[in-house]
């Protein structure tokens, strides 16, 4: 009994104990996909409110379940085992996450006090979590994650206040919140020293899960499209904009899957950091891409596609083309292939300026759509084309260092 106890209620990994060939578990999935949910409900806000004032509530909650994701997440990347210790504190983050859902619609309205309590809660986990590994940790990391923890103490002490606020102040705290926690991210993780002696190092399963996350807020174009078909009057121009909607989201999964999906970032601390910031963006704006969705297909009859519509969707797709660019030159592949990937950059760059060209001109919905899924399906193409191009003497002389 004793030796079944050990096993089942291990102490978390320590720092710089990398599981190099980990992959990711069913416990994770499980865990991600109570993501789709919270994100699910703040989407549905954005999509009832397409507007500047919706779109900055919308990216300020995203920030904040985005932060939860990483933070979780790379908790067991780090220090998490099969055990039952890991399980247990897994299910109580998921069982928060769910209540969390119930107040993220409105939350930054009328169950704001509410979100930031259930927040608080789930932060509050996490800080027990990452304070149980610095118990543990020798005196070369105390300094390091003794930071780290009065971060997260200060930052459940702000989430705490922020519950006694009025909504457009709260929104503020929170803002602020968002900003420090991308800052802070940015120096740890930017910063060689730091990551390498906090065990943060590029692996398969880290590079997998930031995959699964992509595809959850793909998930949103989805839901999207056919929440907009549902609430539309049905016919061919409504269905066919929502197809064309759709598209934009195999676009953007060929896009992202074909070129970052399963391919590592460089091991150092600048390109590891700007691989992992640069994912913040690049799922926030595919998930406002599918909030526009539903906008857009309920106007499919419209001789031009509503203002706001139109720029949210175009909007979202060129900036989260721009950090796409971001996330290609953190890459392995950019080392051993800059020329490509300095091309497909200035391709990503055109079409991301093709894109606020479509929201400018304001076409009918079906138009809109359908351009975009051309100048994405143009810019897979050519990065496709350049690859496939290269032979074994060209490969050499884009990498003098190969050989």
């Amino acid at each position: 009994m004793p030796s079944f106890r050990a096993h089942f209620w291990q102490r978390p990994r320590a720092h710089g104990e990398v599981i190099e060939d980990r992959t990711v578990s069913f416990l994770e999935l499980f865990y991600d996909l109570v993501y789709v949910v919270v994100i699910a409900r703040a989407a549905h806000h954005l999509a009832g409110q397409v507007s500047w004032r919706g779109f900055t509530d919308f990216a300020v909650v995203f920030g904040l379940i985005w932060i939860g994701w990483l933070s979780g997440s790379m908790y067991y990347e780090l220090h998490g085992r099969e055990d039952g210790r890991t399980r247990v504190f897994v299910f109580i983050q998921m069982l928060l996450l769910a209540l969390l859902a119930v107040f993220t619609e409105e939350a930054t309205g009328d169950t704001g006090a509410e979100f930031a309590v259930v927040y608080l809660c789930f932060f509050g986990v996490l800080t027990w979590l990452w304070y149980a590994v610095r118990r543990q940790d020798p005196e070369q990391y105390r300094r390091l994650t003794g930071r780290f923890l009065a971060a997260m103490i200060i930052s459940m002490s702000v989430m705490a206040m922020s519950a006694f606020l009025a909504d457009r102040a709260r929104l503020v705290v929170w803002a602020l919140f968002v900003a420090s926690w991308l800052i802070g991210t940015a120096l740890q993780t930017t910063s060689a020293r730091t990551a390498a002696e906090l065990g943060i190092t590029a692996t398969e399963s880290m590079v997998e899960r930031f995959g699964l996350f992509t595809i959850i807020v793909l998930g949103e174009v989805v839901v999207g499209v056919v929440e907009g078909i549902s609430e539309a009057d049905p016919s061919v121009t409504s269905v066919a904009t929502g197809l064309a909607g759709l598209s934009i989201g195999f676009a953007y999964w060929w896009t992202y899957f074909d070129f970052v999906g399963r391919r590592l970032p460089r091991d150092t601390g600048p390109a590891l950091g700007r691989w992992i910031l640069s994912h913040f963006p690049v799922t926030l704006f595919i998930a406002s891409s599918g909030a526009a969705m539903v906008s857009l297909v309920e106007h499919a009859g419209d001789g031009r596609a509503p203002t706001a519509t139109a720029w949210l969707l175009t909007g979202s797709a060129a900036a989260g083309l721009g950090a796409l660019v971001a996330t290609l030159s953190a890459l392995e592949d950019a080392r051993r292939l800059p020329t490509v990937h300095r091309q497909v950059a200035y391709a990503l760059g055109g079409a991301a300026v093709g894109a606020l060209g479509i929201g400018w001109l304001r076409p009918r919905p079906w138009v809109l759509a359908g351009s975009l899924v051309v100048i994405l399906s143009a810019v897979w193409w050519f990065a496709v084309v350049r690859r496939h191009r290269l032979d074994p003497p060209f490969r050499q002389a884009d990498n003098p260092a190969a050989g």
